[in-house]
């Protein structure tokens, strides 16, 4: 697979990463520790070499799970994790960043994000400044790589970039989540050459159409909460997969992967941004298959009937900073 450098870096990146959220089990239903491992193995061996996770996904225990998976090769991996909002301060982004090695049993992580904006989900404000300073000394320890955030604005990556080096922005983005372009994020990022690591990028299974009309989601299950499962928005969402099916057997490609493809598409974006999706699979299949979505090279036709065929949905959707009525 391909490879593209991570911001302004000579990290080199896969356009598309394993998500590991899922690993960490909670919010989740169904999922086996065997077979999240044998998925982000099976993703390696695809050709996926980007690896994302963070220390809240089941505290800590999807990490846990990654390095299972991949420590024998770990010279040949790229990973990314995140500190929560609830360890901002100072030494408690030292602390964080020391329980996720040892977590991933590595003595770096190459990419290190700052998984939700101070402030976030009823935690302490702390001035970014505060924050980047310790990111700042790890990476100065040679514990991480690089810097990225996650779910910030234009105006908070602005203040964060006053301190430090920002090589990556990750946002919830998909074909039928474009909150990132109407919020001048994806421009921002590609006038700054910022990467774009997306996450929800098949809009948490929605874009692979194995949802039919009237699917229920288990009891616990957060995608119950997804705006894009609410049911005006639902009854556009299966008008437009049918319509984008065609195009898919057009290219010999799954729905899923389609719609990857159209999200990676280096030159789909005005401002060239550089966009790399993040997917999660439960099993080794579903971590192979989304392996085969780099492999697409759409025509510049086909990109924007792709866009067309979304924007009833998108304009459906009450954007905010969260895909779920939470």
């Amino acid at each position: 697979m391909e490879t593209r450098s991570l911001g302004k870096t000579n990290i080199q990146i896969t356009p598309i990463l394993m998500g590991t959220w899922q690993a960490g089990k909670r919010l989740w239903v169904g999922i086996e520790d065997s077979e999240t491992t044998k998925a982000i193995r099976a993703a390696y061996e695809a050709g996926i070499t980007t690896i994302d996770t963070a220390e809240v996904y089941g505290e800590g225990h999807s990490e846990k799970i990654v390095a299972a998976a991949i420590s024998d090769v770990r010279d040949r991996v790229v990973i990314a994790s995140k500190v929560f909002a609830n360890h901002l301060k100072h030494d408690q982004v030292i602390e964080a960043c020391d329980r996720s090695l040892k977590n991933l049993n590595t003595d770096y992580i190459d990419l290190y994000q700052i998984h939700w904006p101070p402030g976030s989900w009823g935690n302490e404000y702390v001035p970014l400044a505060e924050t980047m300073g310790a990111l700042n000394e790890l990476k100065q320890a040679g514990k991480i790589r690089a810097i990225g955030v996650s779910n910030f604005s234009v105006a908070q990556i602005e203040e964060a970039a006053k301190y430090g080096e920002i090589e990556s922005l990750q946002p919830p983005y998909s074909l039928f989540w474009r909150q990132p372009e109407a919020a001048g994020l994806v421009d921002y990022c590609g006038e700054h050459h910022i990467s774009i690591l997306s996450y929800s990028s098949l809009a948490q299974g929605i874009l692979t159409g194995k949802f039919g009309p009237d699917h229920k989601f288990a009891e616990g299950d957060h995608r119950a909460n997804s705006k894009l499962f609410q049911p005006d928005t639902y009854a556009k969402v299966q008008t437009a997969l049918d319509q984008l099916r065609p195009i898919a057997t057009k290219y010999n490609a799954s729905l899923g992967n389609l719609c990857l493809a159209w999200l990676i598409a280096t030159d789909r974006t005005k401002a060239k941004a550089q966009v790399n999706a993040i997917v999660g699979a439960r099993n080794a299949e579903q971590a192979s298959q989304n392996a085969a979505a780099a492999e697409i090279k759409l025509s510049d036709a086909d990109i924007q009937k792709i866009d067309q065929i979304s924007r009833p949905v998108n304009d459906s959707v009450e954007y905010g900073n969260m895909m779920w009525n939470f």
